[in-house]
């Protein structure tokens, strides 16, 4: 009687630690990430500015899970400080940084955004002082609660991350219960959307309604980044494949984006560099909208996987003429699409971009280190 009361108090006491276990995980919640000291002048203080750079890049989930900072993703920190004084030096000062999609391999879990991610990017928004804007991937909402019936359930842990760095909800600029945002600066015009649900009515609807009320006099420029690439030839694109997230944003966005002259869209998903140009003619004249896929943030690093076929794509956007260019093809050697990030230098109409990598070895994907992204 005496063994069989102990084995039962054993077994209550062990009950009752994991009952308090999961309660103390119940109650954590990811820390917000601390915005910059100075924050990104408001669009009617940076109305003058026309020279001035950002950077971009993606995809920063690692192989660590939770344990410790991302080590890759800390690299490419690394660079992106070391680029900020050059750039200032260069007379082309870093006014903020967007990332296109999967900060964490899983969202759901509080300790990968707190232990992973959090602190990385606070040396951007706190030591360098520059704002940070994050477009939610796949990863972001992987892991959330079964059942979800909201979007804010879905995006809970990434909400609650990016929530001092995202534009407040009731704003303009911010569509309420999403991650889908905007943001001005000088003559450039940015959206942030969620492509996880591309298909969403309500956020193509936001979108198409800040793209129409835009004074394009103010914002001659417009970029959308997102995480789902429209076309890529790396995995999750290429001859073979194309995710319906993609197709969604291939043709439900891009046609949009033509309409109203996009400039640039800035995507990830594929882990590699990938560069398309869309020329197209409409009754206005001739337009150029570069679309470029980044994933270099610290994630597995994929490669080429085949040209994707666009013939139906083009043929379905007449009568506009449209002719897609490759201008960057990644390599079909994992070791040659070294994790990067991208430099876009803006000096008023003009735009420049350059890629550096953190391998061992120059990473020259353009042929030099900085291209004009220019059809004159």
């Amino acid at each position: 009687m005496m063994r069989r009361a102990s084995l039962g108090t054993a077994a209550l006491c062990a009950f009752a630690a994991s009952l308090a276990a999961q309660q103390r995980a119940s109650q954590e919640t990811v820390r917000p990430i601390e915005p910059p000291a100075i924050a990104l002048p408001s669009e009617q203080d940076s109305a003058g500015v026309t020279k001035f750079a950002f950077l971009a890049y993606g995809d920063t989930r690692g192989q660590v899970n939770g344990q410790e900072l991302q080590p890759d993703h800390a690299r490419v920190i690394d660079g992106m400080l070391e680029a900020m004084k050059s750039e200032a030096a260069a007379g082309f000062p870093v006014r903020f940084v967007v990332q296109s999609g999967d900060a964490v391999t899983s969202g759901g879990a509080v300790e990968q955004w707190n232990l992973r991610f959090t602190s990385l990017i606070e040396r951007l928004t706190r030591e360098a002082v520059v704002p940070f804007f994050f477009a939610v991937g796949n990863h972001d909402t992987g892991g959330s609660p079964a059942g979800a019936s909201s979007e804010w359930e879905r995006l809970r842990n990434a909400a609650a991350a990016m929530s001092k760095l995202w534009p407040r909800e009731g704003s303009r600029r911010r569509l309420d219960g999403y991650a889908t945002f905007a943001f001005g600066f000088g003559q450039y015009f940015f959206i942030a959307l969620d492509s996880n649900i591309g298909t969403d009515d309500t956020q193509r609807a936001w979108v198409t309604s800040q793209l129409e009320g835009l004074d394009r006099r103010r914002y001659p420029h417009v970029v959308a980044f997102f995480h789902h690439p429209p076309i890529t030839s790396g995995t999750h694109g290429g001859a073979t494949v194309v995710e319906p997230q993609s197709v969604a944003m291939r043709n439900l966005y891009l046609p949009l984006f033509r309409r109203h002259h996009v400039r640039m869209t800035i995507a990830g998903h594929d882990h590699l560099l990938d560069h398309w140009v869309e020329h197209y003619e409409d009754q206005t004249g001739v337009h150029r909208m570069d679309q470029v896929v980044s994933g270099g943030g610290g994630a597995p690093q994929y490669v080429y996987r085949g040209e994707p076929d666009l013939k139906r794509y083009v043929a379905e956007a007449a009568p506009q003429r449209v002719r897609i260019e490759h201008l960057v093809k990644p390599s079909p050697e994992a070791s040659e699409n070294p994790h990067h990030f991208l430099i876009f230098e803006v000096d008023g109409d003009r735009l420049w971009i350059q890629a550096v990598g953190t391998g061992a070895t120059p990473f020259l994907p353009y042929g030099h280190p900085r291209i004009e992204l220019s059809d004159r």
